[in-house]
């Protein structure tokens, strides 16, 4: 039997390790398998003491798409919800600096995973949306590593409206760190300060940086688990997910 391809790319050089998505079935959609790979990897760098920091980025034009919702239908709808918590905390907890590298498309759960990071570079390419709400749904558990650290009267707007908008934008409202036009040199900037650091002031720093994220973990996740679960469950998000697969309308279009 040939083994499958893995999904999450896996590459170490220079003391940075860069782990790229590569689901272009799906577009980078947040699988089962996806998510269990990403974390595993992640693992892997946190425990290598050769790695000073890890990269997170993409094949394609499309960075993540969001949840995978042809595994929406499941008989335990807090397997979706709570994966994505576990895989956002691991980046969170990784002891190594994680640094999202953009230039494509990310939708809905795919902004988590660009929260959960420390730092973001975007390029020109890049755009973003909160589709939560056109499909019934809403930004949930993403909402842990993100309400931290974006300007509440941009999320407000992004939540509710589901538009899209550019890597200026979403460095404007703390999405991101940095919009880049050569998003290569940008990230190379980063990754040279970094090397300069020491594994301890690395780890010590990020803890101290990302002290109001895990607070927001540790008080939220268990509701946001629960409203997930709720909203993937319900008749609206349902008609949602079925018209999005079918690239029609859902039925309280106006």
């Amino acid at each position: 039997m040939t083994p499958e391809a893995p999904l999450v790319r896996t590459a170490t050089a220079d003391a940075v390790t860069t782990l790229a998505l590569d689901s272009p079935h799906n577009r980078n959609a947040l699988s089962t398998r996806l998510m269990a790979e990403l974390t595993a990897r992640l693992a892997d760098a946190a425990a290598d003491p050769e790695v000073r920091a890890v990269v997170l980025g993409h094949t394609g034009r499309v960075f993540c798409a969001g949840a995978d919702l042809s595994e929406a239908t499941g008989d335990d709808p807090t397997v979706g919800p709570r994966g994505l918590v576990a895989l956002q905390r691991a980046i969170v907890d990784c002891p190594k600096p994680v640094i999202a590298l953009v230039d494509g498309h990310v939708r809905a759960g795919g902004l988590g995973l660009v929260g959960s990071c420390d730092l973001a570079v975007a390029g020109p390419d890049s755009t973003f949306a909160f589709t939560e709400s056109r499909l019934g749904l809403a930004p949930a558990v993403i909402s842990l590593p993100l309400r931290p650290k974006l300007d509440p009267r941009a999320a407000a707007r992004y939540y509710l409206t589901g538009e899209t908008f550019d890597a200026t934008e979403a460095a404007r409202i703390g999405l991101v760190t940095e919009a880049a036009d050569d998003s290569a040199a940008a990230l190379r900037t980063v990754l040279d300060a970094i090397r300069l650091c020491s594994p301890q002031g690395l780890a010590e720093s990020k803890l101290l940086a990302n002290a109001a994220v895990r607070e927001s973990f540790e008080r939220h996740t268990e509701e946001l688990v629960a409203l997930s679960a709720k909203l993937f469950g319900s008749e609206e998000a349902q008609e949602g997910m079925r018209a999005f697969l079918a690239k029609r309308p859902a039925r309280w279009v106006r």
